[in-house]
């Protein structure tokens, strides 16, 4: 079985002995924010927005000022609930080539959202020596399932291939909403802390999903507040990364959470 992953952070060093700038940030101990950046035509939140690189690297520019630690680029809609459109490896590289290095000129990390190495990214990552975020996806919903023995399963068997592999770096994401009802991923939110049993960094990508819109009905772009609520809990129950669309919301949001409890 392939690690699967749908991100991996990019190398914007060429010494290999030195910190990798994820390593750096995880050393901080405070939550660390990814900025999304989808430059696709269809993407669930915000498809079409960004596609044109001058307006994707102005939105780049915005969240990094905005208090991003990461910039995440997506060249393919992957839409957790069904709909998303194919496209080809020559297509994605088309989307995402023109803006990735204009990206990474202003100075922050960033990782690329694609999954088109699956059957071989444990060795092209460890080729490159770079940190890898293994998320965990089902094909199809089975709310009969225990969701949280499946994503722990997955996760053992993603961290065995990355050490035969030899990939150091794993960061977990437990892919809120992929292959999982509304219902599923509201428990894992709620029982995130465990899955720091494994020892690596768990990232949250929550932002606007379907899963808030069965507590409130609500369309993508209003689900702000509750994109915020639950990533306040996510980080809570230990989530070292946060995937958002929403840079400023979320950081002021988790700054005024971390100095109130600084405060009791």
């Amino acid at each position: 079985m392939s690690l699967a992953p749908r991100r991996t952070a990019a190398n914007t060093t060429t010494d290999h002995t030195a910190p990798h700038p994820l390593d750096r940030l995880l050393a901080a101990r405070r939550p660390i924010v990814m900025g999304i950046l989808n430059v696709t035509p269809d993407s669930f939140a915000d498809g079409g927005r960004f596609d044109d690189p001058a307006r994707a690297v102005a939105q780049a520019e915005r969240m990094i000022a905005d208090g991003a630690d990461l910039i995440d680029i997506g060249g393919e809609s992957t839409r957790p609930y069904k709909g998303a459109t194919p496209v080809s490896t020559e297509e994605e590289l088309a989307r995402v080539m023109p803006v990735v290095p204009r990206v990474v000129a202003l100075g922050v990390p960033v990782s690329i959202d694609t999954m088109k190495a699956a059957p071989d990214m444990a060795r092209v990552v460890a080729a490159h020596k770079v940190p890898v975020v293994a998320m965990h996806n089902r094909d199809a919903v089975d709310p009969a399932i225990d969701i949280l023995a499946d994503i722990e399963a997955f996760f053992a068997r993603s961290l065995d291939i990355a050490a035969r592999a030899g990939i150091a770096s794993v960061v977990l994401d437990p892919g809120i909403g992929f292959g999982k009802s509304p219902e599923q991923s509201l428990e894992v939110v709620a029982k995130l802390d465990r899955l720091r049993a494994f020892g690596r960094p768990l990232l949250i990508g929550l932002s606007r999903k379907r899963f808030i819109s069965s507590v409130v009905p609500s369309q993508p772009q209003e689900r702000l507040p509750g994109s915020i609520a639950a990533n306040v809990l996510a980080v809570l129950a230990g989530a070292a990364i946060v995937r958002v669309h929403d840079v400023a919301e979320t950081v002021q949001a988790l700054r005024v959470a971390s100095a109130i409890r600084a405060a009791r």
